[in-house]
């Protein structure tokens, strides 16, 4: 099944995602965010967590203080709480922290941040309590989605914030949207679907806030985003490496063996794949042509695409990892105790965003810089000057090129590391925290930046290739031309250009542009 946004299956069409002890996947992620798939709970998690309920309840009898049990939160972790306020004080915990501010965040993180937390609660670790964790599952599967504000997580511990407010909703307060988007109140939604607010008993609160499931979520989407914007990157490289009579010959696979980095060689072969057997590329590679070396941002095009996909792999690695996490604050252990730790804390999440921001940011910067060069007659081998029909008269894609200049420099912006960040929170308490939510919203604006400027790319060098007629372009970059030419016009006199550059962008980031390849040519890595 493709995994391409904008190519996936209808959710009506969509498999059910089984949740339990075990590990969810990216793809299962991407799969309730984005579709909504239903989330099904596995018979041994419900057993798992009626256990570890059973702990819970047990303590909650017991004259002892217990953290988070009979206990304050945070800096107020020493203060007792008497039995007939408990309840009061998992509401309390709930209402004061859905704390953010500003702008909505999307659906689908949200979505994957829900399903994210469910995760954790049927892993048996926390000591929620079974119909607690049914109603978020209803929650979920109903299509409501809690607003959750822009700001308010330091990423430790956890994403208190974003989880708060989902977990609010499900007490049937605050606000939401129904799967249509309609804005309400969290009790009339929940009435619309039949489904009972949940009157929080001990622990519960904490164990719906604490975790790091909104970067971890936001992450997952990233890596599959990621994964296709980076093979769309080679195949934007090598249109530009055909359109300015660039050689094959360096993304050989030997020379990219001498380095054994394996993005880079995927990279390569991709590259090499695309340009296979191209009229335009054949027609200079005899000893006439006097260009020894290409310039960096073609030949070394599966160095740095290859650098990139190496650094998602390596996110890949962390957010299987903490996928497989239970992640809350006291957690239940398998032999019955309930432990103070600090697996909240989102480091390990944060410092891969943060990589993945960097990667992005280049991987970007080189395609403006193809972009530049298909636009310069000094450089261009050929081409008219910003490929106008009559320069002069017509300014052609120049301004196209700024507009992709600045949107590079707002990635590289973005690209500084939130997680070298800490403010210190709750009295002290809470000394040292990761920033990774803030690192996941940046990403996430440095993703579509990029999917922007492959976009420019893609449409300046299909302009290019028509416009080394009679000479055609080679199976490959023909097929993405010809899907270009599906969108907007080919070489011309001016014409209002930010619809055409909205509409390859479009292309770009849902998959179509690499689809496109890979229907001519099989899959590409």
């Amino acid at each position: 099944m493709s995994l391409l946004p904008g190519l996936l299956d209808s959710p009506e069409h969509t498999a059910a995602v089984s949740v339990g002890i075990g590990p969810l996947s990216v793809d299962d992620v991407v799969a309730v965010a984005r579709r909504d798939a239903p989330v099904i709970i596995e018979r041994e998690a419900r057993a798992a967590v009626a256990a570890s309920r059973r702990i819970i309840d047990a303590l909650a009898t017991d004259e002892s203080p217990h953290y988070g049990i009979s206990t304050g939160f945070g800096a107020l972790a020493s203060t007792y709480i008497a039995a007939d306020k408990r309840a009061q004080l998992q509401r309390s915990l709930i209402r004061s922290h859905a704390a953010g501010s500003g702008a909505d965040v999307e659906r689908e993180s949200v979505r994957a941040l829900m399903l994210l937390r469910i995760s954790t609660l049927l892993t048996g670790r926390t000591g929620i309590r079974l119909s607690t964790v049914e109603t978020y599952v209803a929650l979920l599967n109903a299509g409501i989605t809690p607003v959750v504000r822009e700001y308010g997580s330091l990423g430790c511990s956890g994403d208190l914030a974003p989880l708060a407010h989902c977990a609010l909703a499900l007490m049937g307060e605050g606000t939401v949207r129904d799967r249509s988007g309609v804005l309400m109140p969290a009790s009339e939604a929940l009435a619309a679907a039949g489904i009972e607010p949940v009157l929080l008993a001990e622990k519960e609160g904490l164990a719906l806030v604490n975790g790091t499931d909104g970067m971890l979520g936001q992450l997952s989407l990233a890596i599959h985003d990621l994964r296709m914007l980076l093979s769309s990157a080679d195949v934007a490289a090598a249109m530009s490496v055909e359109a300015l009579l660039g050689t094959d010959a360096v993304f050989a696979d030997d020379l990219a063996a001498l380095r054994p980095q394996a993005g880079q060689r995927l990279s390569a072969a991709n590259i090499r794949r695309m340009l296979a057997d191209s009229p335009i590329v054949a027609s200079h590679r005899g000893p006439g042509h006097t260009v020894v070396q290409d310039a960096y941002s073609l030949r070394c095009a599966p160095q740095v695409h290859g650098a990139a996909r190496d650094t998602v792999d390596h996110a890949a690695l962390v957010a299987e990892r903490e996928l497989a996490s239970a992640v809350d604050n006291p957690v239940v252990t398998l032999d019955g105790r309930v432990e103070s730790n600090g697996n909240f804390h989102g480091a390990p999440v944060a410092y891969v965003l943060d990589f993945l921001a960097i990667v992005v940011a280049d991987v970007a910067s080189m395609s403006e810089r193809r972009t530049d060069r298909m636009l310069d007659p000094a450089r261009s081998h050929g081409l008219p000057a910003f490929l106008a029909s009559d320069a002069g008269v017509d300014s052609g894609l120049m301004i196209a090129q700024y507009t992709a200049a600045g949107i590079v420099s707002e990635l590289k912006r973005l690209a500084v590391p939130s997680s070298v960040d800490s403010i210190p929170s709750s009295a002290m308490q809470e000394d040292h925290v990761s920033m990774g939510w803030a690192g996941a919203r940046k990403l996430r604006r440095a993703i579509d930046g990029l999917g922007r400027v492959l976009a420019i790319e893609v449409m300046t060098a299909a302009r290019a290739l028509d416009l080394r007629a009679p000479l055609v372009p080679g199976p490959g970059t023909g097929a993405v031309l010809d899907r270009v030419r599906r969108e907007i016009e080919g070489p011309g006199p001016d014409r209002f250009l930010s619809p055409e550059i909205e509409a390859v962008v479009a292309a770009v980031q849902s998959g179509g542009i690499l689809a496109a390849a890979v229907a001519r040519l099989g899959a590409l890595d």
